[in-house]
């Protein structure tokens, strides 16, 4: 199974089946292979595991999104939405199962970060010739974009910043003369080129908020401040479009009307919304917001259940960065002191790893629409990978259940609305 999942995860990166020329001429559909092999072999696995309540909530969201389109009218589009999304929660349910050892994450998180940098240097080619090995030009002259997934800069962008932790992570493994560090060095540099290459404002906006979450784990809210506004400022001395960042530049004067579109589209059908995929019908943008699409097109329901898988992940990276070295009491006695601390500095640097990931991830999805995207729910499986891992190791680590927060998540997403609603109120005052 994790050798189907390693062969799906580069297809979804990479993505050869989507080059215009093997467009022409498709061959098997391997990336649906892949994930089905996968799930075969999972059928006949011993071990398997549906304790995080995202096991539940994300074929929820599959549901309500399904329901969404009856309740406008389309009951056809139920299958649509299944057809679409179903293979995103097998994906999930797979990856989260699948990736059950330290050493088994650190290879997914290897794939990750190198497909990431052949994503950039397929840039950095673009740059240079302008056009890239796949036959894809300059997205608007000068910003680098890939196929399929990818095509766009800020998703390129938004991937290379959810990937920048895996490979700093995987760099701080030594070996084979230095030169292992050497290569992750390599990547990390290719990686942030790459983000720079996509001119992506949200980017650029992920790459501090990622480099703030690092300081303040390390020391302090206080200095994190200070640091990410020096860096904010040294990236908008830069030559990029961070230095037209303000409400009443044109392309984000047209997001912020099309969050307040989407608020007004939730107002008019707040229950399930106005249909999954159905806001483009209605708007001439997209949402531009992963927070408002959701809103506007699954409605109140939709958004709760959502906004729960996303913030389980956060709650249980914060659950293991805020215990001490105490917690290896939790390990067998057998174990000696020394060895089950250094297992969990390396555990607790995973994690600070996800949460920077999450970070990044989600301040870039909060200028894109990127709530169904599967990368979204392959980094949510690893994050429940490795949160699973560790309560089976730290079983003093708190277990997350609905059942304890059935009234938490409708609060939250109450919440959430109003703090979208003022927030394009006072960005519409400003411009």
């Amino acid at each position: 199974m994790y050798f189907f999942m390693l062969m799906y995860l580069v297809l979804v990166l990479i993505r050869p089946q989507d080059y215009p020329a093997v467009i022409e001429n498709p061959g098997p559909p391997l990336q649906p292979i892949a994930l089905i092999m996968a799930a075969g072999f999972f059928l006949f696995s011993q071990r398997k595991s549906f304790e995080a309540p995202q096991y539940l909530l994300i074929p929820i969201f599959l549901l309500v999104a399904m329901i969404s389109k009856v309740a406008n009218g389309w009951a056809g589009g139920a299958l649509f939405v299944f057809f679409i999304f179903a293979p995103v929660v097998l994906a999930y349910v797979l990856l989260a199962n699948t990736v059950n050892t330290r050493e088994r994450m650190q290879g997914v998180l290897a794939v990750f970060a190198i497909c990431a940098s052949v994503l950039a240097l397929h840039g950095i080619e673009q740059v240079q010739l302008g056009v890239g090995w796949t036959g894809i030009e300059l997205s608007q002259g000068t910003r680098i974009q890939y196929v399929g997934i990818f095509n766009d800069p800020n998703d390129l962008g938004m991937l290379f910043v959810m990937c920048l932790p895996f490979a700093f992570y995987l760099s701080a493994r030594g070996g084979l003369m230095g030169l292992r560090r050497l290569f992750w060095w390599v990547i990390i540099v290719l990686l942030v080129w790459g983000a720079y290459l996509t001119n992506s404002r949200g980017t650029l906006l992920a790459l501090v908020a990622m480099l703030g979450v690092y300081v303040w784990r390390k020391r302090g809210p206080f200095t994190a401040g200070m640091l990410g506004a020096v860096a904010l400022g040294g990236l908008m001395m830069l030559p990029s479009r961070l230095q037209e960042m303000e409400v009443s530049e044109e392309s984000a004067m047209g997001r912020v009307e099309s969050w307040y579109e989407g608020i007004w589209m939730f107002v008019h059908n707040p229950v399930f919304g106005i249909g999954a995929g159905g806001y483009s019908d209605l708007h001439e943008l997209t949402a531009h917001n992963s927070f408002v699409l959701v809103l506007a097109e699954t409605g109140i329901v939709g958004f709760t259940i959502w906004l729960a898988i996303v913030g389980y992940c956060f709650r249980m990276m914060l659950a293991v960065l805020k215990r001490g070295d105490d917690i290896i009491d939790d390990v067998p006695l057998d174990v000696p002191d020394e060895v089950a601390l250094a297992d969990w500095q390396r555990d607790k640097a995973l994690t600070l790893t996800f949460f920077m990931s999450l970070t990044g991830f989600f301040t870039a999805a909060f200028f894109l629409s990127r709530s169904y995207v599967v990368i979204l729910y392959l980094l949510v499986a690893l994050v429940v990978a490795h949160y699973t891992r560790l309560r089976e190791t730290y079983p003093s680590l708190p277990q997350f259940t609905l059942t304890k927060d059935v009234i938490r998540w409708p609060i939250y997403a109450v919440i959430g609305v109003i703090g979208l609603y003022l927030t394009v109120k006072v960005l519409l005052a400003m411009a």
